[in-house]
């Protein structure tokens, strides 16, 4: 019954790795057509090498297979592939982190994957009414100069890109490290967001908070080991976008009944549900949902807390969040 609700209510996803939605198919596809050689020659080779024992593990496969996007027209096949399946999922909203950087450092160049992003982007809101925004990250593990220099080069597109991010290998790398550049992206009129509290302590959400003054928090789960700073998250709503089976695959938990969801909800956090990076943790949004009702003890209040979340913890308008947070009401009174 859980999983019918959660296939009719429309979703917001706010922590999706566009470059993580390449599946082998289109990967092996795309390594063909750019004569790209992959260390995998086919799709089983690729599924073998996604056991992964914790982030850095994941990011080295990662970024492999980011060697394949090298065209505009490899940037919208991968943008639209993925919105399809938005579609599919009854996903009518979703904000799409990208990592310059990973591109840039191949000799990408800005124009290629924005024109690419953009015009999958605009095809979406016409033919499938969807509307998505798109949030730059930075490359923590890169230093603070790169950074600087990701965001002059972002200027140019500032109308195509909502906010700014952070991501790539937490531990060693903490936020306080880019506490210039996102001030000045602050400035600028970006929104902020950043991963802290995934791998490392809760001292990194604090810094997030705190020092790159961020709009919200993406993953948290480790914010649930300071009690004073799950009170503040409470009092202040700041949102956590929350992966479920991306903290299973990596090792951030060890079994989804471990998952703190729950928690965070029972202590009031604005806690969401997203995918992060579908093609490599084997689920999209609906499939994260369908995990966490096989492991925890979820309500049909706790499915719609979690979809009211990811509308108001979205950067659409008021008056949007409203409209979609209408419409899941009136499925919701239909499973009354």
């Amino acid at each position: 019954m859980l999983k019918k609700l959660v296939a009719e209510l429309p979703k917001a996803e706010l922590h999706i790795h566009i470059e993580g939605s390449l599946e082998p198919e289109m990967m092996l596809e795309l390594a063909q057509r750019n004569q790209v050689q992959l260390p995998y020659p086919d799709v089983d080779s690729i599924n073998a090498a996604y056991a992964f024992n914790c982030l850095q593990d994941f990011l080295d496969v990662y970024y492999q297979g980011m060697s394949v996007l090298l065209q505009e027209e490899d940037f919208f096949d991968l943008t639209w592939a993925y919105l399809k399946r938005c579609k599919r999922d009854n996903v009518v909203h979703t904000e799409i982190f990208f990592d310059p950087q990973g591109h840039t450092e191949r000799g990408v160049e800005f124009p290629v994957f924005m024109q690419g992003f953009s015009a999958a982007l605009d095809r979406a809101h016409c033919e499938l009414g969807i509307s998505a925004r798109l949030i730059m990250c930075f490359l923590r593990h890169l230093d603070e100069d790169s950074a600087f220099a990701t965001l002059r080069a972002a200027l140019p597109w500032q109308d195509q890109i909502h906010g700014v991010g952070l991501d790539s290998s937490e531990l060693g790398h903490p936020p306080s490290k880019f506490e210039r550049v996102f001030g000045k992206a602050g400035e600028l009129g970006f929104k902020r967001v950043a991963h802290a509290g995934e791998e490392a302590p809760a001292e990194y959400v604090w810094e997030a908070i705190k020092l790159l003054q961020v709009d919200r928090i993406d993953h948290g789960n480790r914010a649930m080991d300071d009690g004073e700073l799950v009170r503040h998250l409470a009092d202040l709503q700041i949102p956590l976008t929350v992966c479920p089976q991306s903290n299973l695959r990596l090792g951030v938990i060890k079994d989804m009944r471990e998952h703190p969801i729950k928690a965070m909800l029972d202590n009031q956090l604005a806690a969401t549900v997203n995918s992060d990076d579908p093609a490599y943790f084997g689920g999209y949004l609906v499939q994260n949902f369908h995990a966490l009702i096989d492991a925890l003890e979820l309500g049909k209040d706790d499915i719609l807390r979690l979809v009211t979340n990811g509308f108001r913890a979205s950067f659409l308008s008021n008056e949007e969040i409203e409209q979609h947070l209408g419409e899941v009401k009136r499925i919701a009174e239909a499973y009354a």
